[in-house]
């Protein structure tokens, strides 16, 4: 990807500050029920989507971190795991399509297991520093949808009250940046800001010009950083 999106990538790894700031607050208040450690990967079996902006972001880096046997392997895991992750969402749209309620469906996803394709034998991250916002506060109580959830290896006690991070908030503002990249950008897909997909499929998308849905004439290239940043 030869565009530069920088400028959305510094917006972007400011949420991701922000993020952390409420985790590292709440793990030094709470430290006995914040069991997140080296080694535990109950959060790289967890399903879950990226905004369009967190998606480019990881293939980036990704593309940057990894080459040769190294990252053909990492692509033939993400593949995997996409395939399973795709016959999962499909079930899940039959369910629906056969009447079951939408929270019912949502809650059965929830439960499924697919390991992340950047977890190494080890149990290790093989991009830790670039993990996704959802990957960095697994540990600590969330309000998703509007219900609050949590790790459930954490020590934190059901019905009880405990500062809780909105990540609805976090995920309507990755939402608004995505939709003002693809503003800047111009791109033919007016609705692509809208688009949610699992780590697996960001890792192998290309997402080039193509892709993108930009023309020649209007590519990136042509726009100067800190035009994109004013938009």
């Amino acid at each position: 990807m030869k565009m530069d999106l920088i400028p959305y990538f510094k917006k972007y790894e400011a949420l991701v500050a922000k993020a952390e700031k409420v985790f590292a607050q709440v793990k030094e208040k709470y430290p006995d029920a914040v069991k997140c450690e080296k080694g535990c990967a109950d959060c790289c079996h967890a399903l879950f989507d990226l905004t369009l902006i967190e998606a480019l972001y990881m293939n980036q880096r990704f593309n940057e971190t990894f080459s040769g046997k190294t990252k053909a392997d990492i692509i033939e895991k993400a593949d995997k795991a996409d395939r399973q992750i795709y016959k999962i969402k499909k079930a899940a749209y039959r369910s629906t399509q056969a009447g079951k309620s939408e929270e019912d469906v949502v809650e059965e996803v929830g439960q499924k297991r697919i390991r992340c394709p950047l977890l190494r034998a080890d149990n290790l991250c093989e991009m830790y520093a670039y993990r996704p916002i959802a990957c960095r506060v697994y540990g600590i109580p969330q309000a998703i949808g509007g219900k609050g959830r949590t790790c459930g290896l954490s020590g934190f006690v059901q019905g009880e009250s405990y500062p809780t991070l909105n990540h609805d908030l976090i995920h309507d503002q990755l939402m608004s940046l995505s939709s003002d990249m693809v503003t800047a950008i111009h791109s033919r897909h007016l609705r692509m800001a809208e688009m949610l997909v699992p780590l697996s499929m960001a890792l192998i998308t290309d997402y080039n010009e193509d892709y993108l849905g930009i023309s020649e004439e209007e590519s990136l290239e042509q726009i100067k950083p800190e035009e994109a940043e004013n938009e």
